[in-house]
């Protein structure tokens, strides 16, 4: 496994050689091609992905859109609805050069070497997983074309329209999820989500099929019912141990360090929004997600959450406060740190996904409530995989589902804001549910100089880049989507 985490990440090029020359041109000594597990293990940590794309697109604008952060500094976009293209655009411009660049090139390498139909059934769940953060944050995107450049020569991908690259989506994973069975693939520990644990992979294709069916409820909500069916009957997560994650390493070598822990180390502007704070009141989770910026405490009475929207002088004008040294912050002791998980998918999404299936169309047994207990009780105890001081008792999960039981008269709303609070740090699908569910409830920050009219934004914006390099295609998509712009909503976000 270290060994693993130690492969840098490579061009998968290979140039080619004039005939006659081939025997002149090869060392014996080298592969002629990068083996397959080795790339997996690439594309894994690019999906992770670095400090870059974690900073702006998922903490400084999903994350304080979401009211889980907040901050006085005004770089942090989101917390203020201002502007800043480059950094609403970084997950695009890292995701295209590094995971889909690679997720595509060991398709064309697993058909080559005849590998065995779950080796591409593995590659196309993570291919999946990449683009439907992409598309679920941008819009239309180029999807059939993408990742070709070297493979095809193409340059200039088309952007498809989300429609249809959802119905792919969806239709890859139920083909990924047939063949995917019991035992081990030949990834093995290259595997560093699941070991090539193929039940597990199965599990999280339905799952995945569970989350984006979902993703369908107010534009086609009758094709939402038969794919939340179809994966439910597949099998999804079924406990904690089906949780997708990586788990990071610090080290002075950065190969597998957490990019949001990057982040941490780098910028101590983020506080836990009053938003969050106030929702966690009561909450055994409470103390393990946050600590006063001042002194690190834990206690309670110490844990004050930032308003959203402020910058200094609001913030002097509103508390007669000069900074923030007295609001919490993310525990840096506990989950802040570059050697944290980094999850994708977890199986407490997916108990509360299951409640909402129940409460809608009565699948999954009927009843909502022992999924959204299971939910609950999920979210709490999976933070012991960031560390030992992050066990919750049973106890105290029965005394906060005693305190706080479920409410049938309020049942979406509850079970989405749990869902909101269970994403915390994995701000994109944060982001996503909320725009899919309008919940939980929040209440738009009017900063001056914000571009959304004091309403929280409904995407993020392409790549300047895309302009100059791909005009027609850009402009194509602008054209079918609407304006380029943080207020305009992708397909599935209808009003």
């Amino acid at each position: 496994m270290k060994k693993i985490l130690y492969i840098l990440i490579v061009m998968f090029s290979i140039s080619s050689c004039d005939e006659g020359f081939e025997d002149v041109n090869v060392d014996p000594t080298k592969a002629s091609q990068i083996a397959i597990s080795n790339k997996l293990t690439t594309a894994q940590l690019q999906v992770s992905s670095e400090r870059y794309d974690n900073w702006r697109a998922n903490l400084i604008y999903c994350s304080t859109m979401m009211q889980h952060f907040a901050t006085t500094a005004g770089y942090w976009s989101g917390d203020k609805y201002t502007w800043n293209r480059g950094y609403a655009s970084s997950l695009m411009d890292r995701y295209y050069e590094n995971p889909v660049k690679t997720l595509e090139d060991m398709l064309v390498q697993a058909e080559a070497e005849s590998q065995p139909e779950e080796v591409v059934a593995i590659i196309k769940v993570l291919r999946v997983f990449t683009f439907h953060r992409l598309t679920d944050l941008y819009g239309n995107i180029p999807y059939f074309e993408a990742g070709k450049a070297v493979i095809e020569g193409n340059l200039t991908p088309v952007y498809d329209s989300q429609s249809e690259i959802y119905a792919d989506m969806l239709s890859e994973l139920e083909s990924a999820a047939a063949v995917l069975g019991s035992g081990t693939s030949s990834f093995g520990d290259a595997d560093i989500m699941y070991q090539g644990d193929l039940a597990k992979w199965k599990r999280f294709a339905n799952s995945m099929m569970l989350r984006l069916g979902f993703r369908l409820i107010k534009v086609n909500p009758t094709a939402a019912q038969e794919w939340v069916t179809k994966a439910i009957n597949g099998g999804v997560m079924e406990s904690n141990a089906d949780i997708a994650y990586i788990q990071h390493t610090a080290g002075p070598e950065g190969i597998n360090r957490n990019g949001n822990g990057e982040v941490f180390t780098a910028d101590g502007n983020p506080r836990m929004s009053e938003t969050f704070i106030n929702f966690l009141e009561d909450d055994p989770r409470l103390p393990i997600l946050a600590a006063r910026r001042s002194d690190g405490s834990t206690e309670i009475s110490d844990l004050k959450g930032l308003p959203n929207g402020l910058d200094s002088s609001l913030l002097l004008d509103l508390t007669g406060e000069e900074n923030t040294d007295a609001y919490a912050e993310p525990n840096r002791a506990i989950i802040t740190g570059e050697g944290a998980p980094m999850f994708f998918q977890t199986y407490a999404e997916v108990a509360f996904l299951l409640a909402e299936a129940a409460e809608r169309w009565g699948l999954a047994g009927g009843d909502p409530e022992p999924h959204y207990n299971a939910g609950v009780r999920a979210a709490m105890k999976m933070l012991a995989i960031y560390s030992a001081d992050a066990v919750i008792e049973d106890a105290a999960i029965d005394d906060y589902l005693a305190l706080k039981p479920f409410d049938p008269a309020n049942a979406l709303e509850q079970i989405n804001t749990q869902y909101w609070a269970a994403t915390f740090l994995n701000e994109y699908e944060s982001f996503a549910n909320w725009r899919r569910t309008g919940f939980p409830v929040l209440t738009p920050v009017s900063y001056p100089g914000n571009v959304t009219g004091g309403t929280i934004p409904r995407r993020l914006t392409y790549s300047e880049s895309e302009q100059a390099n791909n005009p027609t295609n850009y402009q194509a998509a602008v054209d079918a989507q609407g304006p380029d712009q943080l207020t305009t909503r992708v397909w599935w976000d209808v009003q």
